[in-house]
């Protein structure tokens, strides 16, 4: 290990504070080390590995694809992006689907949308998009704006203008912004995820269809984190009886590799025209192959398995000992604690499982199939720790 940690500060960009683990190889929820030890991983690569490590149907889609065709670009038509867009709408209800590479590409591409189809109905002076404090959808230039977290702009300025920031669960405060300013579009994540793992209030969620309906203005779910069964349906926003205008979504429904999907409904299909948006890599036959055998996979008989291990999660940590509360929606959980989460995450690495952060809580993102006894020894050992204040 100490070679490539070596190399990786010699060469890697410093923008990340990782923990003193290679990970080499791994089997479904289970991870093994340079050095022969093994985790239980309640992260999945930031959620994106749904099925766990060296999942062999997904490993069967993308080989067999791969000795096919990598890649053609979107000057040609390939079968997996058409097949995979059909699934999409088929599943949603939606009508067209644009392919990218991350979530913040997803995402970029929905606040694009949003703001040419305002600018085409109501005029250009209709370009203010609502997001809300402590979200987070993304690390470029126009995403970071987007994302509700000073701390998270305050290298990169100037960032790009027409963001405005509504408390969470407080409905009076989008709809002041809404009176006050000419506004395209309400981007939201049905949980905020990198924020803070809290979910939005169903009133809430309920006052800004109303809001958006009353002033003609586009509803976006960021179902990066959210979608792909993480919180026990399909996507986030079903769990609240909505319809959005626009979805984003990445991470799972790739199960490892990279892929982003914006998906249009009736009203939005037809917003972008050839030339107005493009992507080299988008709808890669690879990325496209892995994310048909996700999501075809993930049927109600495994959201019902996620929606009972939420539950196993929920009953195992609330009230328990140095734990102040438990919120989360699915398999996308955040642990108040009383010790520093920093120290837990640490503790619980030491004692081999690997959860995650998020903002002031232990954040946990495991496999939507991780195994039933692998995921009660890991929250026994998340309890163990927090205990010891």
């Amino acid at each position: 290990m100490g070679h490539i940690m070596e190399l990786d500060k010699a060469y890697i960009a410093n923008t990340y504070a990782r923990f003193p683990i290679e990970i080499v190889s791994g089997k479904g929820s289970i991870v093994t080390d340079s050095e022969g030890r093994q985790y239980i991983d309640l992260g999945t690569g930031i959620g994106v590995n749904t099925f766990g490590l060296a999942d062999e149907e997904w490993q069967d889609a993308v080989i067999s694809q791969m000795k096919k065709l990598q890649h053609a670009s979107n000057l040609y038509y390939t079968e997996p992006c058409a097949v995979l867009a059909e699934m999409l709408c088929l599943r949603t209800g939606m009508s067209k689907v644009f392919f990218s590479n991350s979530g913040a590409e997803a995402n970029e591409c929905a606040i694009k949308a949003a703001r040419k189809f305002a600018a085409e109905k109501k005029g250009p002076e209709y370009y203010n998009i609502i997001t809300l404090k402590n979200s987070f959808h993304g690390r470029t230039v126009t995403t970071l704006a987007a994302t509700g977290q000073d701390s998270f702009h305050k290298d990169f300025q100037p960032l790009t203008q027409g963001f405005l920031y509504a408390e969470p669960n407080d409905i009076g405060s989008v709809k002041k912004l809404v009176e006050t300013n000419k506004v395209a579009a309400i981007l939201f994540e049905v949980v905020i995820g990198e924020g803070g793992v809290i979910p939005l209030e169903r009133d809430f969620v309920k006052g800004m269809v109303e809001i958006a309906e009353e002033n003609d203005i586009l509803l976006v779910a960021d179902e990066v984190q959210t979608g792909n069964g993480r919180t026990g349906e399909l996507y986030g926003y079903m769990h609240y009886g909505i319809m959005p205008d626009i979805v984003t979504t990445a991470k799972g429904l790739g199960g490892g590799l990279p892929i982003g999907a914006t998906m249009f409904n009736e009203k939005t299909a037809n917003v972008f025209t050839p030339g107005t948006h493009g992507s080299t890599f988008g709808g890669n036959p690879l990325s496209c192959a892995g994310a048909i055998s996700i999501l075809s996979r993930i049927d109600e008989g495994l959201l019902s398995e996620v929606r009972s291990k939420s539950d196993l999660i929920f009953e195992a940590l609330s009230g328990a000992k140095g734990i102040k509360s438990v919120r989360g929606l699915g398999l996308m959980i955040g642990i108040e604690t009383e010790r520093d989460p920093d120290a837990v995450v640490s503790e619980c690495i030491k004692r081999g499982v690997l959860p995650l952060k998020a903002k002031n809580k232990v954040r946990l993102l495991p496999a939507l199939n991780i195994p039933r006894e692998q995921l009660e020894k890991a929250i026994e050992t998340i309890k163990e720790v927090c205990a010891e204040v």
